[in-house]
């Protein structure tokens, strides 16, 4: 078994990650700010080793990567890196010193959806900072697990649903309003057709994935895989679906862009633009062909999600 140093444990992806890791044996070094517990309790966060660090103020010091090499991890886990300075920081300090690295990306790197579903080793032309920098991640560890045979793995997720958090809804944002709008069986407006894709992914798949990284050493060194559902879902059968699980018929209306923004706050409809300008739609089969990748389906995370926000009285249904 491995010592794991986990970088963000007790985020969306460590709440499920971390128990897991400890029921398989492995010694975990949970390493955050300190300031968050994880979603969901679990006795194995017990059997864990917890370390407060402030990742901006010791990057600033030119210190995080030598700090998180001397916790001598057999395996690091990094989910929080977003800069590619932050990445070089890590990645220099930890060469020669670890078994295996595994970054943790977003399906962003592809910009706009050209060929679907897509494939992990198409040209990427992504737009925005949070997918120009992770691509410039993603370049940057295959080149180095190239030239220098330096242990990285790249793990992509879609977007990430799990029992605690809000997730994405059928109008492509995060108000949990979508939700009970759709539970009272009133009429929810989508933005044009309603054909634009959104592809989600159960946390805890994210999690398994990584573990069957590991433990798949010699085929996942070097490579990029996509952590996401087996297919994407359009806005219009996602909403359809989520009045079916509430006990309705569909009661949709579309309308153009511009109208629908208009109706949404500001923050709803920057969410909702940000997701569908790029409509992501990406292929496993790497996964499962090379790790055997099994996921669950979107509805199935989603409606997981829904169960605890309908069970501690988040959502009224």
């Amino acid at each position: 078994m491995a010592r794991v140093v986990v970088i963000g444990a007790t985020g969306h992806i460590g709440t499920y990650l971390v128990p897991r890791l400890v029921r398989l044996g492995h010694e975990v070094v949970a390493v955050t700010r300190g300031t968050s517990k994880p979603y969901l309790p679990d006795p194995a966060w017990s059997e864990v080793e917890n370390i407060t660090l402030d990742r901006d103020t010791l990057e600033r010091q030119g210190s995080f990567g030598s700090t998180i090499a001397n916790l001598q991890g057999d395996v690091v886990i990094d989910n929080i890196c977003f800069t590619l300075d932050s990445a070089r920081q890590l990645t220099e300090a930890l060469k020669g010193t670890v078994q295996h690295f595994l970054h943790i990306g977003t399906i962003w790197t592809h910009g706009h959806s050209e060929v679907v579903p897509t494939p992990e080793d198409v040209t990427k032309r992504p737009f925005g900072d949070y997918g120009i920098q992770k691509a410039a991640i993603e370049a940057y560890l295959l080149d180095l697990a190239r030239r220098e045979v330096f242990p990285a793995t790249i793990i992509h997720p879609g977007h990430i649903v799990g029992q605690g958090w809000a997730p994405l809804n059928p109008a492509g944002h995060f108000d949990l309003a979508t939700f009970e709008t759709i539970a009272r069986g009133e009429t929810l407006e989508l933005p044009n057709f309603g054909m634009e894709t959104i592809h989600h992914i159960h946390a805890d798949d994210i999690a398994a994935l990584l573990i069957l990284a590991m433990t798949n050493w010699n085929a996942s060194v070097g490579e990029a895989f996509h952590a996401v559902s087996p297919g994407a879902l359009t806005l219009r059968h996602y909403a359809s679906a989520m009045y079916r699980y509430f006990g309705h018929q569909p009661n949709l209306a579309f309308a153009p862009w511009d109208d629908w923004k208009s109706r949404q706050t500001e923050q709803s409809a920057a969410a909702t633009w940000e997701h569908i300008a790029r409509s992501p739609n990406c292929s496993i089969e790497k996964g499962k062909r090379l790790l055997g990748y099994a996921p669950r389906s979107s509805l199935a995370a989603v409606e997981d999600a829904l169960g605890w926000l309908i069970a501690n009285g988040k959502i009224k249904a």
